[in-house]
């Protein structure tokens, strides 16, 4: 699995396949990519070796392991690991040794996170945090999907409030009133579409907005 042999530049090592682990390495092999899925155990290699292609049994903390195995030459490395903090962080820092450049890793909580930034993980990511975050904001009914990115910006999916309908966009002043951008919508009959100032809100539409969190969060509250 060296470089030479992958089939694509963007080829990913995934390590740990619990359930997080797991479905990275499998949408990632569904939508193309060559993946190499390593974990430590033997049942859950021998599980996830009907799924994919490439799945191989190994310590992710041991330098010549990974290094046989090639995951340094990978343009992506995931560190997935969510049963132990020492064995994920003890895993950056391996990979950090033979020279991987690109790393995300899992974190369990924020001091986690930032021990595995300060060994080296080029992005840290809280699934869990993150999903129950979403969770909360689709279970009020308020939004019909949500996604929070770095900074505290977001884009929401929502339905459009009775105050715009039957005026177009740059009627409705919506970015200058609520600091929020309207990128798409769709009406119930049609896909989504660029949003444009001249672009008709009609009942029953949705939008897709993007802003500040809490901006966003406070458009999609108006009913």
């Amino acid at each position: 699995m060296g470089r030479s042999n992958r089939k694509h530049a963007d080829a990913v090592a995934v390590i740990g396949l619990g359930r997080f682990g797991g479905a990275v390495a499998v949408s990632l092999e569904n939508q193309g990519h060559e993946v190499l899925a390593i974990d430590e155990r033997d049942d859950v290699v021998q599980r996830f070796s009907e799924t994919l292609t490439h799945v191989v049994q190994a310590d992710s903390t041991s330098a010549t392991a990974m290094k046989q195995l090639g995951v340094g030459e990978f343009d992506h490395v995931v560190v997935a690991i969510g049963t132990g903090v020492e064995a994920s962080v003890l895993t950056v820092l391996t990979l950090k040794e033979i020279g991987a450049q690109e790393v995300w890793a899992k974190a369990i909580t924020a001091k986690h996170g930032e021990i595995l930034s300060l060994v080296g993980a080029s992005h840290v990511v809280y699934p869990e945090a993150e999903m129950g975050q979403r969770v909360a904001h689709l279970v009020t009914g308020k939004m019909m999907d949500f996604i929070e990115f770095d900074h505290g910006f977001a884009l929401a999916k929502t339905r459009a409030p009775q105050e715009a309908v039957g005026k177009t966009l740059g009627e409705t002043k919506l970015r200058s009133r609520y600091g929020i951008t309207v990128v798409g919508i769709k009406t119930s009959e049609e896909e989504f579409t660029y949003a444009q100032p001249s672009t008709m809100v009609r009942e029953g539409d949705t939008l897709i907005v993007a802003g500040p969190t809490t901006k966003t969060e406070t458009f999609a509250s108006i009913t």
